[in-house]
């Protein structure tokens, strides 16, 4: 029984990484669309553990909303749309919410306005930043890059390189925690997640670290051990807040998963949580490194 379990949770766990290598290799609207796919099924899934609590948020309107967000990104970064239009997606989505929310028939609480607007935030504007990363390929903006002639090619691309790697920070933080925690950890770290404990947090922390000190030494002239390291740290301290944050909604609304959609993985929320605040963290944090450096 177990070993089956293992077996089916790899077998979803590949499908689902080969998956994630071929969208974000191809890139474009390919990765907004499958991002879109992605989205939606995990705002169902946020948006179901919320009405278990009670909560009745704007479920329609907020979907529309994190999609509309999503493809104005894009559509913005390739240059369709102004940047200061597809910025002001986020606003105008919250107002029209609210708007919904005022025009029920019971009129809708604070929980609901709530529920409704982090879903926009949590499921439209994070993963958002995953857009603005794999687009990312002014190189005026990193002056520190090296072998800059690998990213002259028609394929691979800065931007690619960058959501490649924050991505294997994410992977190897899971599991340097799941290795480290689960051979070495006594304390516990949270009691919203009793199975995680300090010790693999601190391992999650060193793996991520070692990923992104090899990075930081082929792609960056200076500094690359220093930012290596900081991206490692953030990446992993993020992503480690993404999944105590969704265990502390499946706490609330009385679940063990989020849903059911990969066999030995849970919900779709279930696999993309360490994934939500971690692009947006990378995305401003290259930019402000790079800005720090070329000063």
């Amino acid at each position: 029984m177990e070993q089956g379990f293992f077996h089916q949770r790899f077998r979803s766990g590949l499908l689902a990484g080969l998956f994630g290598l071929l969208v974000v290799g191809l890139g474009g609207w390919w990765f907004t669309i499958a991002l879109c796919v992605i989205v939606h099924l995990a705002l169902l899934e946020f948006f179901r553990m919320a009405q278990f609590t009670g909560i009745r948020p704007a479920t329609k309107t907020t979907l529309v909303a994190c999609q509309l967000l999503l493809i104005f990104t894009q559509w913005g970064v390739v240059g369709g749309l102004p940047a200061d239009l597809s910025s002001a997606i986020l606003p105008i989505s919250g107002a029209a919410i609210c708007g919904w929310l005022l025009l029920q028939p019971v009129t809708g609480s604070i929980a609901d306005i709530a529920a409704s607007i982090f879903g926009l935030f949590y499921l439209g504007f994070l993963p958002s930043h995953w857009i603005k990363l794999r687009n990312l390929n002014d190189f005026d903006l990193f002056p520190v890059i090296q072998l800059k002639s690998l990213f002259d090619t028609n394929f691979i691309t800065l931007g690619m390189v960058i959501t490649f790697l924050a991505c294997f920070m994410i992977v190897a933080s899971d599991i340097g925690s799941y290795v480290v925690g689960s051979n070495f950890g006594k304390h516990q770290l949270s009691p919203i997640s009793p199975s995680k404990t300090v010790e693999g947090a601190l391992g999650g922390i060193f793996f991520s670290i070692i990923i992104g000190v090899i990075a930081g030494e082929l792609f960056f002239l200076r500094f690359g051990y220093l930012i290596g390291i900081i991206l490692g740290s953030l990446v992993a301290i993020f992503a480690l807040v993404g999944d105590l944050i969704e265990s502390m909604m499946k706490r609330s609304a009385g679940i063990k998963d989020s849903g059911d959609a990969l066999p030995g993985h849970g919900g779709i929320l279930d696999r993309i949580d360490s994934y939500l605040f971690t692009s947006a963290v990378v995305y401003y944090a290259i930019i402000l490194m790079t800005s720090v450096v070329k000063n």
